[in-house]
């Protein structure tokens, strides 16, 4: 045993931060007992990869190795729950220790069991209520009106979903890219408005990062555009979205928000965009600041990546989306006025719609017939996809080495961007130009690493006379924000640009709601160049073309909702960067996040 846990602490993948907790678990234990230490180190381990528990019946007689070394074999699941129920450090559901054991053999730090269970008990009491004076006969006719361009199709699953979101207080929708989310909030906020007689809710829209605030802003106000509503219906819709940090308040130097249970949101609607990127301590904490009576509405692509901090909560969710209970496929038949196919469901399942028809990516669509390859798990089509006669969607070979040619490709692609900064355009201008284009890959380190490309990169540019780095700041690097900074209102992930104003003097600028911000650059929190950046931090975001680096085929990291998220960042063009052999071992292997969020919704 002494040995396995020396293992353990030489693993590369097992951080400072396990080894100090299992360090303190066996310190209280009190015992002696080293499966305490091994079970706390694979626990903390575990949410360290985004897992919300760990899964001791997967892991338990499996082997364990660290290079150079041979394989050790874990103890049985018997053996670890023979030792872990007699620990004072270990209770099971209900009690306070910093161990929760669960009879099929999860095992949780208590504060992720807490976050898990009192979220799963606010969305069921939230699925169960049911919104009180509905005018059922002014929702059918606000139904058959604000989606009549849908009427060709057999079943208008939009129309569903915002049937779902009005006849009842919790509502996810799901859907891939060009699916119409943005286009059937919109509508559905309009029937809200309409239900209010003339007392407007309380509506509040927001997103985890302000990439995506911001580009749910601009989709909504866009969408409003021809909606056939009455004048106070318009003037009534919101027009600001935030960052859920800024919804809930974040206090600086604190962990806590200044909204919370006692405190609460003042909102009665409130719709989150992106919310596969909400992990579940943020949506606990969310869900716990909004009140009872309010109407939450999740929106997002529960094929997309999971969030980068533990849990998968979008996904367990969506686990729906075509099956309904006998009451609510009656309910929603008569105000859609359509039949409405599902198979057998209860509880949550009432909650969750996914819609199934793109807009923007039509049968002949590269891009769509290479994501629908990708979710399939089919390498083969997906690989017939990129090399067949598609004009959107084109392969490129690494031939080991991406480098040079991913530097030859961004010149090209970051080109229109820098001129229109060289020839002074404004930095609204620029902003835009940039967001056209991206280089994504999956690693951070590496030759097809973002550090290894941002650096290939930023000398391509500078030799095509594009940027010339003089010093860290320069007109023209793009920068990233690594954490949240509630000072100056930047949070993790948000991306700008170094522009020099009209004097000369150079300004970090980013878009937001309101326009562009300006700060010097001595006022940033920690931040990186991002010529070229991870899948993970791009979600959120859309660029009109993506080249995509694909890593090599043993990385951990290759599955098809990386691929699916890389490919689907792209709306005109998704170029991939790599071997087929990366491509293929990537649609075989998916993602797998353990949790018992769906198991308590619906069990």
């Amino acid at each position: 045993m002494n040995e396995l846990i020396d293992a353990f602490r030489q693993a590369p993948e097992v951080s400072a931060a396990d080894v100090h907790f299992a360090d303190l678990m066996h310190r209280l234990d009190g015992r002696g007992e080293p499966l305490v230490w091994l079970a706390a180190a694979m626990a903390s381990q575990a949410t360290g990869e985004g897992h919300v528990c760990l899964d001791l019946e997967a892991r338990a007689g499996e082997p364990f190795a660290v290079d150079g070394q041979p394989p050790l074999t874990l103890p049985a699941l018997e053996t670890f729950r023979e030792r872990l129920e007699s620990s004072p450090v270990v209770g099971r559901p209900g009690d306070f220790r910093p161990l929760i054991l669960v009879d099929d053999g999860r095992l949780y730090l208590q504060r992720y069991w807490t976050y898990e269970q009192d979220l799963a008990r606010a969305l069921r009491d939230r699925a169960a209520a049911v919104p009180e004076g509905l005018d059922e006969a002014r929702l059918k006719a606000g139904l058959a009106r604000l989606f009549a361009h849908n009427d060709d199709q057999e079943t208008d699953w939009q129309r569903v979903a915002a049937a779902v979101a009005l006849l009842g207080r919790f509502a996810v929708i799901s859907g891939g890219p060009g699916t119409g989310k943005t286009s059937t909030v919109v509508r559905l906020l309009a029937l809200i408005l309409e239900q209010s007689g003339g007392y407007p809710p309380r509506i509040a829209l927001a997103a985890p990062t302000g990439k995506a605030a911001a580009r749910m802003q601009e989709s909504i106000r866009n969408a409003l555009e021809g909606l056939p509503v009455d004048e106070d219906v318009r003037e009534a819709m919101p027009d600001e979205a935030r960052t859920l940090h800024r919804l809930l308040g974040v206090r600086p130097h604190s962990l806590q928000f200044r909204h919370h249970r006692d405190n609460p949101l003042p909102v009665d609607v409130l719709i989150v965009d992106e919310a596969s990127m909400v992990d579940i301590s943020m949506m606990a904490r969310l869900v716990d600041a909004l009140p009872p009576e309010a109407r939450l509405i999740l929106l997002g692509d529960r094929d997309q990546l999971a969030s980068v901090e533990a849990g998968a909560v979008l996904s367990e969710l969506g686990q729906g989306g075509e099956r309904f209970s006998d009451p609510m496929t009656a309910a929603l038949s008569a105000v859609t006025g359509m039949a409405v196919p599902a198979e057998p469901g209860e509880g949550i399942d009432d909650c969750v719609v996914q819609l199934q028809h793109s807009y923007r990516f039509g049968a002949d669509s590269g891009i769509g017939r290479l994501a629908r390859a990708i979710n399939a798990g089919d390498g083969e089509a997906a690989w017939g996809a990129l090399t067949g006669e598609a004009d959107d969607v084109r392969w490129m070979d690494s031939h080991g080495s991406p480098c040079a040619a991913v530097a030859e490709a961004a010149v090209n692609g970051y080109r229109p961007c820098l001129e229109a900064m060289r020839d002074g355009a404004p930095a609204e201008a620029v902003l835009a130009a940039f967001e056209q284009y991206r280089v994504l890959t999956a690693l951070r380190r590496g030759g097809a690493g973002v550090e290894a490309l941002n650096g290939c990169i930023e000398t391509a540019l500078a030799r095509a006379g594009l940027i010339r780095p003089r010093g860290r700041d320069y007109p023209g690097r793009p920068v990233m924000i690594l954490h949240n900074d509630p000072v100056t209102r930047l949070y993790n992930g948000d991306v700008g640009l170094m522009l020099p104003d009209e004097e000369g003097v150079l300004w970090a600028c980013f878009p937001s709601t309101e326009g562009v911000r300006r700060l010097h650059p001595a006022q940033l929190s920690a931040h990186e160049s991002v010529f070229a950046m991870t899948v993970h931090k791009s979600q959120g975001s859309e660029f009109d073309a993506v080249l995509f680096v694909l890593p090599p085929e043993n990385t951990p990291l290759l599955a098809r909702e990386l691929l699916y998220t890389g490919v689907t960042r792209a709306r005109k063009e998704a170029v991939l960067l790599g071997e087929r052999g990366a491509l293929e071992a990537g649609c075989r292997r998916r993602v797998r996040r353990e949790g018992g969020l769906a198991r308590a919704l619906r069990g």
